[in-house]
């Protein structure tokens, strides 16, 4: 026993497998410390009246502290609650949605008899996440253009005025939505997909000798054995929840004034303010830190809450 204890209590030597895949994943560690860790030190504008006085560190150093009052001033302004607003709403029903159509297509194109045909569905599905929101946004423009867009050109054939769809508040919040699902859908399957090919085929051939139908299949073996992967998506996508597809809500409606207090959401104010000469930098550094830090305690509630409930299928 007292072997086996110092055996266990020695460090074990660097392998050779060691080294090649330590070398494997320096670039993704590299990566990782340009672009996420060496960017925190910003987050100290947040807390100084920031002015540029040589290079970005020296600048950085002799700036004033303020302390919160850019967050002060960030709560005071009313376009960052329409903004709040809009992103909460959005992301919460994008992930209802999100959630549920990824699910059911992905079981839908797993239960297709030809893999062939369910390979080319995937595939047209997958195609739209591969899109620059600029080249959407050109195309949404050929559709919705008052003057020579199609669906306009279809509303006069059948009798009918033009409509000006970028002056209509009331059309973009079903249609943004839309526009998120059909490029992100066939993205958002691969998991489903990967998860339901690795299932156990002997629970479902048990099950069709015992008489269970292909629903009765699906409702009582697929989705509980993907329980866990769809509770960690979830998971992270409430971490998500305060952040938007930049793309989708600025480019797609085309920075129109007119949609402002419907498709303005946090992402796009904190890019108006940085873009703005009369905002100081400060409160848009407020913004950008208060999404990141709400976006960590809420992923840490939710696996909270989900531990208490079900353990096994909690992230950490």
């Amino acid at each position: 026993m007292a072997k086996a204890a110092k055996t266990a209590g020695k460090k074990k030597p660097w392998t050779k497998g060691d080294t090649q895949i330590s070398f494997l994943a320096l670039p993704t560690a590299v990566w990782f410390f340009i672009f996420s860790y060496l960017p925190m030190f910003g987050v100290i504008i947040s807390f100084k009246k920031y002015h540029i006085n040589g290079g970005f560190l020296h600048s950085l150093i002799t700036s004033k502290w303020v302390g919160l009052h850019y967050f002060k001033l960030l709560l005071n302004n009313d376009d960052v609650w329409i903004a709040l607003r809009n992103t909460l709403s959005y992301n919460i029903v994008m992930l209802v949605v999100g959630t549920t159509l990824t699910l059911t297509l992905a079981i839908l194109v797993s239960e297709l008899y030809n893999k062939h045909l369910a390979k080319i569905y995937q595939t047209l599905m997958f195609f739209p996440y591969f899109l620059s929101w600029v080249v959407i946004t050109a195309l949404v423009w050929g559709f919705l253009s008052h003057d020579m867009g199609i669906v306009n050109d279809a509303i006069v054939r059948f009798g009918f005025e033009r409509h000006k769809f970028y002056m209509e508040p009331n059309f973009w919040p079903g249609f943004l939505v839309f526009m998120s699902q059909w490029k992100s859908v066939g993205y958002g399957m691969i998991v489903y997909l990967a998860t339901i090919t690795a299932l156990d085929k002997e629970v479902y051939e048990a099950a069709l000798l015992d008489g269970a139908s292909k629903l009765q299949q699906i409702m009582r073996i697929t989705i509980p054995m993907m329980k866990t992967v769809i509770v960690l998506m979830f998971i992270l996508n409430v971490g998500r929840i305060f952040y938007s597809d930049f793309g989708l809500f600025y480019q797609v409606p085309r920075d129109s004034n007119t949609l402002a207090n419907t498709v303005t959401t946090l992402d796009v104010f904190v890019y108006k303010q940085l873009m703005s000469p009369t905002s100081p930098i400060g409160m848009t550094a407020a913004a950008a830190l208060f999404q990141a830090a709400t976006a960590f305690v809420l992923t840490l509630l939710a696996n909270k809450i989900v531990s208490k409930i079900d353990p096994e299928s909690a992230m950490i």
